[in-house]
């Protein structure tokens, strides 16, 4: 049971897929009015090209989420290539445009170190934080909290918790939705429909939660969103919450989906605070409107797509 002082923080990652601009922020005036979360990350972390769409709502949306209390984080991209993408990310980590402000930014790409050095921030799970030495060095720059990759084994994050406490730096885990695993110079989604990146169509707004791939046996396997390989199945971690807690990690995150998120979020808090069990709160987590399998293998050392149930 994580309750008192302790009680574990619940975030809400940015949108990763391609919503229309209109649902993206009404999603995030519900996110405000109705969620238990502490924590909600705002921005692009996929395509730079979806950020025109989301700017004009960023400002009226990050203060609905303030009126109500949350922290707000602004993401930056995965993956920075170009000289308008290093522009974007720029302006993000100085706090010059509509997103950056006063508030805390979430470094997703090494690229962004440089501008965040000196001043607090969070490292997003896109960068690699697989030991002490690297978590000490990102401490070192600023870094108050880290987002640990998804692949990251249970095995691996005891030590790392025991160097979080030592740098005074908060962990964080990736609790809840379709894992991302890569990012790439393609845009995949473009490719499927017989264009090319820079004649997109913004097609990966047919696909609110990802476009599906299948092998060549027909069965499930991952799940693409523009640049971004997901997976297939959902991360849930609800069975895990209290082992990680004991492990140092005091903030989990829930990714963004079509399905019910508040009542998502609801379930997690229940499981958090003690009051629910996590069998129980699974079973809700698959009546909140999303239809792949649930997994938490990479905690458990196995395949990502496993699901296990800790005993």
């Amino acid at each position: 049971m994580m309750t008192g002082k302790n009680r574990g923080k619940l975030t809400l990652g940015p949108v990763l897929f391609n919503w229309a601009p209109e649902v993206w922020r009404d999603f995030y005036f519900r996110i405000a009015d109705e969620a238990d979360v502490d924590i909600v990350y705002l921005g692009e972390t996929v395509c730079l090209k979806r950020m025109p769409f989301i700017e004009p709502h960023l400002a009226d949306v990050a203060g609905r989420l303030e009126a109500a209390g949350k922290e707000i984080v602004f993401s930056t991209l995965a993956l920075v290539m170009n000289v308008q993408e290093r522009k974007a990310l720029a302006a993000i980590a100085g706090g010059n445009d509509s997103g950056g402000g006063d508030y805390c930014v979430e470094a997703n790409d090494i690229a962004a170190l440089g501008a965040l050095a000196g001043r607090a921030h969070v490292i997003g799970p896109y960068v690699n934080v697989y030991n002490e030495d690297t978590l000490a060095h990102l401490a070192r720059g600023g870094a108050r909290r880290i987002c640990l990759p998804p692949e990251l084994p249970e095995s691996a994050m005891e030590p790392l918790g025991k160097a979080a406490k030592s740098s005074d730096v908060e962990l964080e885990v990736f609790a809840f939705g379709r894992m991302p695993l890569a990012v790439s110079a393609r845009c995949y989604h473009a490719r499927s429909h017989n264009l090319s990146k820079d004649n997109c169509q913004f097609v990966c707004d047919q696909d609110k939660d990802g476009l599906a791939l299948k092998t060549l046996d027909d069965e499930d396997f991952l799940a693409i969103n523009g640049i971004q390989t997901m997976s297939h199945s959902v991360q849930n971690l609800l069975p895990d919450l209290r082992r990680l807690d004991i492990l140092g990690i005091s903030h989990f995150r829930l990714s963004p989906h079509s399905c019910d998120m508040v009542q998502v979020a609801h379930l997690f808090r229940k499981v958090l605070d003690g009051a629910m069990d996590a069998d129980e709160a699974s079973g809700g987590l698959a009546q909140s409107g999303f239809g792949a399998p649930f997994c938490n293998g990479y905690l458990h050392g196995q395949a990502g797509k496993d699901w296990q149930k800790r005993l």
